[in-house]
């Protein structure tokens, strides 16, 4: 014989597991529901590694002081050379120039001498800027220079020539040819369009011609020239 406590108990437990299996189902549809974003969310991922590389562009080999390779008597004349050489490095893809500019003595011509000031050597080609094919003797003494590059491509267009008698055009490199005046007005004497890594090496060549009995008259000392080598990267 059932009791009514025992239909009260039956009663209880059946609410009990109807209430349980409710709460699973709801549970495995809140599953189900949230699975689509937990199975197919974003899978690539792009981001960026950024480093900046700073220029560096000097001088690796300096020129250096520059004595010419004999001496000159000041009645008879004659004529001395001397070089300096210099080396760019550079990671500058755009390349650089280096110009050439003489130090301004107050007076019109480059070399000085040591003791009187004199200014008796004359810049070569004076007033004119641009090179001349061969150098070309004057009554004055004259100081001219022109320069070289390791590459031809890397030479100042001033300083390179036709393959004859013309120097500010074509694209021959002849090595003392295109003699130039000492000017304080910057000059461009390398012009590379290219980095420089392992290093450009170019060389500046110096002339001072004395002709016999020069005029004006030499006095017996050492004269000076004072020249500033500008790099500058494209």
């Amino acid at each position: 014989m059932i009791t009514n406590d025992t239909k009260h108990y039956t009663r209880s437990a059946l609410y009990a597991v109807l209430a349980s299996c409710t709460i699973v189902t709801m549970l495995f549809m809140g599953f189900f529901m949230a699975e689509p974003t937990i199975g197919h969310g974003q899978t690539t991922a792009t981001f960026y590694i950024r480093q900046t590389i700073t220029d560096e562009s000097s001088f690796s080999v300096l020129p250096g002081n520059v004595t010419m390779d004999s001496s000159i008597s000041g009645t008879t004349g004659g004529m001395a050379t001397g070089t300096a050489s210099f080396v760019v490095t550079s990671n500058n893809g755009a390349g650089y120039t280096v110009d050439i500019d003489f130090f301004d003595n107050a007076t019109d011509h480059a070399m000085l001498g040591d003791v009187t000031a004199s200014e008796s050597i004359r810049d070569f080609g004076f007033a004119t800027m641009t090179p001349i094919y061969n150098f070309t003797a004057s009554t004055a003494a004259q100081f001219a220079y022109t320069i070289v590059s390791s590459s031809t491509l890397d030479t100042g267009d001033l300083f390179l020539n036709n393959g004859s008698n013309v120097c500010g055009v074509g694209s021959t490199q002849t090595p003392e040819k295109c003699w130039m005046t000492p000017s304080t007005t910057a000059v461009v004497i390398v012009d590379r369009d290219s980095a420089a890594t392992t290093g450009a090496s170019s060389t500046l060549q110096f002339v001072v011609h004395v002709p016999n009995a020069p005029l004006p008259a030499l006095s017996a000392e050492t004269y000076t020239a004072t020249a500033t080598l500008s790099l500058i990267v494209n």
